[in-house]
C-alpha cells in the first residue's frame, strides 16, 4: 500500500479567557510550507522520499481531518512557487489554483514568489481565493498591494484566530527589480506591533505567525526562534524557508510561556499538525 501523507502532530495547553464547550475547545493547525511547485508525488525510484506528496494526496488527508475535526485551520509559511516545470510554464498559476482547491485560510510570502517579478506575482494573486498576509512587507507602493494584508481574523467554532505573516529579508536573495515597491520592516518590531493588535484590539484567543524567516541561526540574519523569545502573545510560528523538519519543538517567549515552532521541510513531502486545547484562565 502506498504511503498517502506523513502526519505529524503538537500537543499544547493553552490558556485563554473564554470558556468554550467540551466540543469547541480543540483547535487543529494543518501546516505546510516551501513546497517549491512539487505539485505531483517524488518519483516513485527516487533514492530519496521515493513516491511522497503530492497536492492530490496531500487534499486527501486535509478532506480527512475535516470530516473527524469541528476546527481545523489550514495555512503555508511561503514558498509554493519555483522548483519543478510546472513553475517554468504557469509562473505559479497552477500552484494557486491547487491552493484554491484545498482551501487555505491564509498563505504567507516567501522569496520564490518573487522570481518572476511583481507584475507576475500580481497576476497570480489576483487568482487567489484565499487570504495572502505579510506584515513586515510594506506593500502599499506595489502592484500587490490589493493582494496582501497585514494581517486577517478568523473564527472556528467560536475560537478567534489572528493570523499575520513575516517574510525574509529579499536583499541579496532576489533581485531588486523583481520586489520593486516592498519595503522591509524589522521582524521583531512587527511580532510586537500586530500580537498587540490581534491580542488587544480584536480580542483573538489564538494568534498564529506564518513565517518565512527560517529557523537556522547559521543561515540567517534573524530566525523564528530569536522572534519567538521576544514575543509576548503569539501561540504559534508556522515556519518555512530553512526546508527545517521540526515536530514538538517549544521556546519560551518574552513571559517565559513556551511557544509551538513548527517547519515541515520542504516539497510538500509532510502535511504538519498542530494540535491546541483550549481552557478557561
Amino acid at each position: 500500500m502506498k504511503q498517502i501523507k506523513i502526519l505529524l502532530t503538537v500537543l499544547l495547553l493553552l490558556p485563554v479567557l473564554l470558556l468554550f464547550s467540551q466540543q469547541n475547545n480543540k483547535l487543529v493547525i494543518l501546516h505546510t510550507n516551501d513546497t517549491h511547485s512539487q505539485l505531483e508525488p517524488t518519483a516513485p525510484d527516487a533514492v530519496r522520499n521515493p513516491d511522497m506528496g503530492g497536492y492530490a494526496r496531500r487534499l486527501g488527508v486535509i478532506n480527512q481531518v475535516r470530516e473527524q475535526e469541528p476546527n481545523v485551520l489550514l495555512v503555508d509559511a511561503g514558498d509554493f512557487s519555483q522548483g519543478t516545470p510546472y513553475y517554468n510554464f504557469f509562473k505559479g498559476r497552477v500552484e494557486v489554483q491547487g491552493i484554491n482547491r484545498m482551501a487555505y485560510d491564509a498563505v504567507t510570502l516567501g522569496n520564490h514568489e518573487f522570481d518572476n517579478g511583481m507584475d507576475t506575482l500580481a497576476a497570480i494573486l489576483k487568482l487567489a481565493d484565499f487570504p495572502i498576509v505579510s506584515s513586515n512587507y510594506d506593500v502599499r507602493e506595489s502592484v500587490i498591494a490589493d493582494y496582501v494584508k497585514p494581517y486577517i481574523v478568523v473564527e472556528k467554532g467560536g475560537i478567534r484566530i489572528g493570523i499575520f505573516g513575516l517574510g525574509v529579508e529579499l536583499q541579496g536573495l532576489v533581485m531588486e527589480e523583481q520586489y520593486k515597491g516592498i519595503k522591509y520592516l524589522d521582524p521583531v518590531k512587527t511580532v510586537r506591533k500586530y500580537e498587540t493588535i490581534l491580542k488587544k484590539h480584536e480580542k483573538c484567543d489564538v494568534i498564529v505567525c506564518l513565517s518565512h524567516l527560517g529557523s537556522d541561526s547559521t543561515t540567517t540574519k534573524v530566525n523564528d526562534f530569536q522572534v519567538a523569545k521576544q514575543s509576548e502573545y503569539v501561540d504559534v510560528f508556522i515556519g518555512g524557508h530553512s526546508h527545517t523538519l521540526l515536530e514538538n519543538v517549544k521556546t519560551n517567549n518574552a513571559k517565559g510561556k513556551p511557544v509551538v515552532i513548527a517547519q515541515m521541510g520542504k516539497s510538500g513531502l509532510f502535511l504538519g499538525r498542530v494540535d491546541l486545547y483550549l481552557t478557561k484562565e
